[in-house]
């Protein structure tokens, strides 16, 4: 059974199991965000949660680690502008 997921207007495929960072590089989209300075794109980098490249908005939740979030049937993703990071409540803190 696969998945479809919704992002930038586009369906993306996903597989049982893989993450919403593994069914966009698998899908051919390497870079969903960008940086706050620079304007830089990122997206999955260490693939284990540690590092916050591929935070994404996730069914209207933003900063949420692409890497972590199991992909589900009809999930909407979208992009994240790299404004709060290191939580995923949004409060960047003193970042």
């Amino acid at each position: 059974m696969t998945y479809q997921m919704t992002f930038r207007g586009a369906a993306v495929p996903a597989e049982p199991g893989q993450s919403v960072g593994a069914a966009l590089v698998a899908a051919g989209i390497l870079d969903w965000r960008t940086t706050r300075v620079g304007g830089r794109p990122r997206g999955m980098f260490c693939g284990i949660g540690v590092c916050f490249d591929c935070l994404i908005t996730v069914d209207g939740v933003p900063n949420r680690r692409a890497c972590l979030v199991p992909a589900r049937d009809g999930m909407t993703l979208g992009d994240d502008a790299g404004d709060t990071v290191g939580r995923e409540d949004g409060d960047a803190g003193h970042v």
